[in-house]
């Protein structure tokens, strides 16, 4: 899927400033990515932009628990096929995004997500189809990270400035702001995807 913009990932200004913090908002099939720069009085934004999470040759990776006609995937040889495709790419999203953020000590990473519902709640079977995804891409991409020594955090977007909010301990209109600014040393898009993996870049950060 690439990069939202040219790729090009700001260096470090100063030594404080080398310790920085990798946020994402993880879709199916991919995430956004943000990398986020301290202090975390007046974090900066030094990269954002989209990695994949499943492989294009393979369209049904993007959704893997999917069958024909939006029913569940009960096949457990096409499933687990699937699935070891998607851990796969993880691993090399992460690998190759760590590899051009080497210029930063990264020890945090927050990402956002959906929710945490326990797919197996669910009896609806295209619903728990998704619900099986969100599990599947958020894990992946968690282990992709803690196989590198990077501690990460789950976050619901349904909380996400609340949380930030009581973590920061800022007002709730001063995280919204920050993150809002946070686009503009950005080149690429800034839309909810994007603010929500710089906020939990910046979530990252504070810990």
């Amino acid at each position: 899927m690439g990069c939202d913009s040219a790729c090009h990932v700001s260096e470090p200004v100063n030594s404080k400033s080398k310790s920085a913090a990798v946020g994402f908002r993880v879709k199916s099939g991919w995430a956004v990515a943000a990398l986020v720069a301290g202090p975390v009085r007046s974090p900066r934004l030094c990269d954002s932009r989209m990695i994949d999470l499943s492989d294009a040759r393979f369209p049904e990776t993007r959704q893997p628990y999917h069958a024909a006609m939006g029913k569940l995937e009960t096949d457990p040889v096409k499933i687990q096929a699937r699935l070891r495709v998607v851990r796969r790419v993880a691993r090399q999203s992460i690998a190759k995004l760590l590899a051009e953020y080497r210029g930063f000590v990264i020890r945090h990473a927050a990402l956002f997500i959906g929710s945490q519902i326990d797919p197996s709640l669910i009896a609806n079977p295209h619903i728990r189809a998704h619900a099986l995804e969100g599990q599947l891409f958020r894990t992946a991409l968690d282990a992709a990270l803690r196989a590198h020594r990077i501690h990460t955090v789950l976050l619901t977007e349904r909380d996400a400035f609340s949380k930030a909010s009581a973590h920061l301990k800022k007002a709730d209109s001063d995280v919204r702001r920050v993150t809002q600014n946070l686009g503009r040393s950005g080149e690429g898009p800034w839309r909810a995807e994007q603010k929500l993996a710089a906020l939990a870049a910046w979530f990252a950060l504070s810990r």
